[in-house]
């Protein structure tokens, strides 16, 4: 038990980082075709008045769809991925 129980904390943190990296390239790269599209930055600052409703909603709906369709992919791929079993020595 101990063995998957080490397998499963090198995939989670595997699945982690990874995570954390795609999240902020998929920000900037979502953050450069809205500013392309709509000719403004995207909203960052929700308590700022200039910030619509609707722009603050699409912006959270894009962002959170594209990061959990990348986390998706991740999190399979690192799960289809066998880990070397502990004390292995190939």
């Amino acid at each position: 038990m101990a063995k998957k129980k080490n397998a499963d904390a090198g995939g989670n943190l595997l699945v982690t980082l990874l995570s954390t990296g795609v999240a902020l390239v998929m920000r900037r790269v979502l953050g450069a075709g809205w500013t392309k599209l709509r000719g403004k930055e995207p909203p960052i600052d929700l308590t700022d008045p200039r910030v619509t409703f609707g722009e603050a909603i699409a912006w959270s709906i894009l962002l959170g769809i594209s990061v959990e369709i990348a986390r998706f992919f991740i999190i399979r791929t690192v799960a289809k991925r066998e880990l070397p079993e502990v004390g292995d020595a190939e």
